[in-house]
């Protein structure tokens, strides 16, 4: 009996601190949004206490760190870090610290997070024991983890071999042991296989009930991408090939948009971080801090809307190779150009001039850069992906990228591993490599190519996914081609692969502290 009632008060310690967050306050406001219209009844069972749940997973999953993304991003050849952010521009630069603030919070961040979601999982799970109908718990379960399988893949990606933690309790962290990068990767694999049965085979936007809430192909595209960085290339295929054959999914026909408020829940978006004002130009909103990535100095087209902190730069390496591939749609959209960014490109002759549709004007009338042309304090360019109109903000709005979705999982992405994967082992019923890259190509006004090869996939990803989780670092290291992320500022060793632990976390968990001693 003791422990039934435990069990009723932690859910009410989560009902009640949801609350205290605002995940169910205001009656729909929060739900009519960032959930899009998320439809909680009361049957008079303990479904509306498991929904509750899984709204506060939902915005748990949301409350996604700043500085998450750029520190798993920011290693590439498509990106330098800007400004003076001095613990995003070494890692840049390889030049590692396990003291410094940044990693140590996206550690802390992310198993916050894991453990939270264990937690949820064990509620829901106990919950549903009197539910009505228990396959609505069983696929609240599923949704779960898939975000926590999400956030654990980033972890690995960072840090290489990492705890798996299976614990409710922040406190009995200290006893979970650390797993080795194949073995994380493994396990991600085995939890989307588990949660695929359970969740709905729809598109997010075709969900009623969460609209843009977690579906079937999100599990597998994580799937696919764990058994991608450990070279399954079967698994991966098989993943891939799934999600293609569904026929739910398309690329979008406008790419400028996609990453822009039109492109909220476009039939190419597999898995995106929802944001909302609600329609509202003050008061409440949830949002991304997009600001990170935007010029630190413009001219917006709506007077009064707000620029960016200017940290996140597109190379000039990636542009001239655009340029070189005859690339417009994509670069013009991937990169916001600055006429100081503009003349350091033409400053090399091979790129002197520049086609005309290079501009510091967006399509939208947004002025990149200082007025008069002076150099920039900080980025020459800005990141395209991460830009979003000023004319499109809510009227009131003045922050900049308010309202955006985040994009975590593109159908793109998922056609660039299914390629991957075919020519790195053998072909597949569901679609050639060729076809894969080609629809990729085409959505960008490219000719198709026949005979596609690992350097014809990698150079796809290299022109769709730059700027987009890291993929491009994660792609030279997985192909043995490092010495392409050289240049004048740093040098690519093996042991730049993952971070170093943070040593406020090695202090306080000794089998971390083990890990590290014995690597």
């Amino acid at each position: 009996m003791l422990g039934i009632t435990m069990k009723i008060i932690k859910t009410k310690k989560w009902l009640a601190m949801m609350l205290l967050i605002g995940t169910l306050s205001a009656c729909d406001s929060f739900l009519n949004e960032p959930l899009e219209r998320a439809v909680v009844v009361d049957d008079g069972t303990s479904s509306i206490d498991m929904q509750g749940l899984i709204i506060g997973a939902y915005a748990r999953f949301y409350d996604f760190g700043w500085e998450v993304y750029p520190l798993i991003a920011v290693r590439g050849d498509d990106v330098n870090a800007a400004g003076d952010q001095a613990p995003l521009t070494e890692t840049d630069e390889f030049k590692y610290s396990n003291s410094t603030w940044m990693p140590n919070s996206v550690w802390q961040g992310l198993y916050s997070d894991l453990i939270i979601f264990n937690d949820m999982i064990e509620d829901i799970a106990f919950l549903n024991q009197s539910a009505a109908n228990p396959a609505i718990g069983e696929r609240y379960i599923a949704e779960i983890k898939v975000m926590r399988a999400f956030e654990l893949l980033q972890i690995a990606r960072l840090w290489g071999n990492v705890l798996v933690p299976n614990v409710t309790n922040m406190a009995e962290i200290v006893n979970v042991p650390v797993s080795s990068y194949e073995e994380v990767m493994q396990h991600i694999s085995a939890q989307m296989d588990e949660a695929v049965p359970a969740l709905p085979n729809l598109r997010p936007n075709q969900r009623t009930d969460i609209v843009g809430g977690i579906t079937k192909h999100a599990a597998l595209a994580i799937k696919a991408w764990a058994n991608i960085e450990i070279k399954n290339w079967s698994e991966a295929a098989e993943a891939t090939g799934e999600i293609i054959s569904s026929n739910m999914f398309t690329l979008s026909n406008n790419y400028y948009d996609l990453f822009k408020i039109p492109g909220k829940l476009d039939n190419e978006n597999i898995l995106e971080l929802q944001y909302s004002d609600f329609g509202q130009g003050s008061g409440a909103q949830s949002s991304y801090l997009y600001a990170f990535f935007g010029p630190n100095a413009w001219t917006p087209a709506v007077a009064g809307s707000g620029g960016g902190w200017g940290f996140w730069e597109p190379t000039q390496k990636y542009i001239k190779f655009m340029l070189d591939r005859g690339e417009e749609e994509r670069l013009t959209t991937n990169v916001l150009f600055t006429l100081n960014g503009m003349s350091l490109i033409e400053a090399d002759p091979n790129y002197d001039p520049l086609p005309a549709f290079i501009s510091n004007t967006t399509p939208d009338g947004d002025v990149i850069g200082n007025a008069n042309g002076d150099p920039e304090a900080r980025a020459q360019f800005s990141s395209g992906k991460h830009y979003t109109p000023s004319n499109q903000l809510t009227t009131g709005r003045t922050d900049y990228g308010t309202n955006n979705n985040f994009r975590c999982i593109r159908y793109a992405h998922v056609l660039l591993m299914h390629a991957e994967a075919l020519v790195m082992s053998s072909g597949s019923s569901t679609l050639t490599a060729d076809a894969a890259v080609n629809l990729v190509r085409n959505r960008a006004g490219l000719p198709s190519i026949t005979g596609v090869d690992i350097q014809d996939v990698l150079d796809e990803k290299y022109a769709e996914l730059a700027m987009e989780w890291g993929t491009r670092f994660e792609d030279l290291v997985r192909h043995n081609r490092t010495s392409e992320l050289n240049d004048s500022r740093r040098t690519y060793t093996d042991a730049d692969r993952f971070l170093p632990y943070p040593q406020a976390q090695v202090d306080i968990l000794p089998l971390l502290k083990a890990a590290q001693a014995n690597n």
